[in-house]
């Protein structure tokens, strides 16, 4: 009976620990909780006591709940990755739509639910909208805008206070709208858990999980959708803080960038500026630093540049392309005192007393900023100034060089006019032209052109009537007499007769050029050649009778000089052959009996004179000329004096 009685003490002693063992062994391999019942049953078929059993189900309780804590830590610890991981995308953040996708994905994940998603306030529509989801299947739920206080994510937005719910279309707490219904119902949403994205006092939206069938969700679960919340919060805060950085980034930088070309502008202005001003202080009669001012303009603004006088005519560049509507363009300039755009052309006109006084047309490929517009105007004004600088030093000096030629002319006899001259830079002695121009045109406007011409020629001028005089330097009057008709003709815009004398000598030399030259421009308009010049020796015979010298031997070699000549190198007769011929009227049978010679020898002889004098040598007023010519050398060859 001792046997019998002590031999089941050894097993049941030792049930307890195998037990222990079993869920030791469970518990390390992570089995499910029905494997637990595993011992128990094992026991109960071996025939195990109750004291064993007991012991076993104590095990089985305890296995249990430490399995129970380890799960909970193991989620814990699950839950503390996804955060931190969460944290960490916030610490990279590039990309807003990247970090809010991995929130809702890692809300769908933790709380193991078929779907999550995130809405967003929209202050200015007074509603929440879809901004981003995870597990989504229906179009139209990914397109639903919530307004406040409607249905369960519309309440979370409007009172920031999170709730759930095992069944949504069952709950009476939410305010069901058709619109909302239809898209949850779509999306086929039972149990749904809404908490608030916060930014302080402000609710932001709303961070959803939700499940296709009814499910309760726990405080745990809540919470920790709650601090995924708050990282979304965070991550959106700090993009918009991002955004709103590289958007002040930009426009600081846009600001520096139009900070930097403005005060570039306004070096470059004041460059100019400073550049053209010291062409002001230096300019001076010659050029008047008007090309000058041109080459500030093309150096800083680029382009061509054309600068034209008051009567259009170009001072720098040249006017040949200009279209019409530049000079329309100059004209609504000086209406409105800024610079017009005509094409490709930017105009600048000055005026002075309603009279345009310069215009700068400046052609560019590129557009011309407001501030380089400035500069145009700035080079038109200092272009002016010259203008009316070197109009006024012409005038002034004009007036003291007319006042001087105007003594020459009249009153010879005054002394001191060799040292007035000398001090203006005449010299009386060296050679010099006297050129008087007749016209019936502006008599202001020749006055000045003649001014202009002397000084820059280093002469004399002054307006006497209806003629401006010179004294320039020169020994070809007949030359410059034709010269100043053309340009002083140009300039008025009608005819300006021309003549000249030279003026050689004392005062009094003078005073006989300007007689000499005033019966020269009489004797061209009574000529009809109105608008050409001439000297007296130009003129033939007609300047035997306004010369002041009467010079026969200048006429003679005018008019038959190369007759003269051949007679004199071949030993021909021509001149005695010419003689013959006008003096029997212009036969040829009677001229060859006067000389006694053949008909075919005066008809050679008459041949060589044309070749010598010109085909037109018979015209009448030509042929006048050769027959005075023919009795002044008869009458020289009889009276060596005369």
């Amino acid at each position: 009976m001792e046997r019998t009685l002590t031999t089941p003490a050894p097993k049941n002693a030792t049930a307890p620990a195998s037990g222990a063992h079993a869920y030791l062994d469970l518990l390390a391999r992570e089995a499910s909780a029905v494997e637990f019942e595993g011992p128990i049953l094992q026991a109960r078929a071996a025939g195990a006591d109750s004291a064993t059993l007991e012991e076993l189900e104590r095990a089985k309780v305890a296995a249990l709940q430490v399995r129970a804590v380890l799960r909970r830590r193991a989620k814990r610890e699950a839950e503390l990755s996804a955060l931190f991981d969460t944290a960490s995308d916030l610490a990279g953040l590039r990309d807003l739509d990247a970090v809010l996708q991995a929130i809702v994905h890692r809300s769908r994940q933790l709380l193991a639910t078929d779907i999550a998603y995130m809405t967003l306030n929209d202050p200015e529509r007074g509603d929440t909208y879809m901004r981003v989801t995870d597990g989504s299947i229906s179009a139209s739920f990914r397109r639903l805008r919530l307004p406040m206080g409607a249905g369960l994510g519309g309440l979370v937005a409007q009172s920031g206070t999170p709730y759930n719910t095992a069944d949504y279309f069952a709950d009476p707490r939410f305010r069901h709208t058709n619109t909302i219904d239809v898209a949850v119902h779509e999306e086929g949403l039972v149990a749904i858990l809404g908490v608030p994205l916060r930014l302080g006092t402000q609710v932001i939206g709303v961070l959803f999980a939700a499940n296709r069938s009814a499910r309760p969700f726990a405080q745990e679960e809540v919470a920790l959708l709650c601090s995924l919340a708050a990282h979304a919060a965070v991550a959106i805060d700090t993009a918009r803080l991002l955004q709103e950085t590289r958007a002040a980034l930009g426009e600081l930088s846009e600001a520096n960038t139009l900070i930097r070309a403005h005060s570039e502008s306004i070096e470059r202005a004041a460059d100019a500026h400073d550049r053209m001003t010291g062409l002001v202080l230096r300019g001076g009669l010659r050029g008047g630093g008007v090309e000058d001012v041109a080459a500030v303009v093309t150096e800083v603004l680029g382009g061509r540049l054309t600068v034209l006088d008051d009567e259009g005519r170009p001072l720098v560049g040249e006017s040949g392309d200009l279209e019409v509507g530049v000079f329309d363009a100059a004209q609504s300039s000086r209406a409105l005192g800024r610079t017009v755009k005509r094409g490709d052309a930017y105009v600048a006109s000055v005026d002075v007393g309603a009279a345009p006084l310069c215009t700068l047309v400046l052609r560019t490929d590129h557009l011309v900023s407001d501030t380089d517009q400035r500069i145009l105007e700035r080079a038109a004004i200092v272009t002016a100034l010259l203008l009316l600088f070197r109009r006024s030093v012409a005038e002034a000096e004009g007036r003291v060089r007319g006042e001087l030629l105007d003594d020459l002319v009249s009153r010879p006899e005054l002394r001191g006019l060799d040292d007035r001259a000398r001090r203006l830079g005449i010299h009386l002695g060296a050679p010099h032209v006297l050129v008087v121009a007749r016209h019936d045109g502006q008599r202001e406007r020749g006055a000045f052109w003649a001014s202009s011409q002397a000084t820059l020629a280093h002469g004399l001028a002054t307006a006497r009537g209806d003629e401006v005089v010179l004294l320039l330097p020169g020994d070809r009057p007949g030359a410059l007499a034709r010269r100043v008709a053309a340009e002083l003709s140009a300039s008025l815009g009608r005819p300006a007769t021309a003549g000249a004398a030279m003026a050689t000598g004392p005062a009094t030399a003078v005073a006989s050029a300007y007689q000499e030259a005033r019966r020269c421009a009489g004797a061209l308009v009574a000529l009809d050649r109105t608008g050409d010049g001439a000297s007296a020796e130009e003129l033939g015979f007609v300047g035997l009778l306004v010369g002041e010298r009467r010079e026969v031997s200048g006429f003679l070699a005018g008019a038959l000089g190369p007759v003269l000549d051949y007679d004199a190198r071949r030993g021909t007769a021509l001149v005695k052959t010419l003689n013959a011929y006008f003096g029997t009227g212009g036969s040829l049978s009677r001229t060859a009996e006067a000389l006694h010679i053949h008909v075919n020898t005066v008809t050679q002889r008459l041949d060589r004179v044309g070749q010598l004098l010109g085909d037109d040598w018979q015209e009448p007023e030509r042929a006048l000329e050769i027959q005075l010519a023919l009795r002044l050398h008869r009458l020289r060859t009889h009276m060596p004096d005369a």
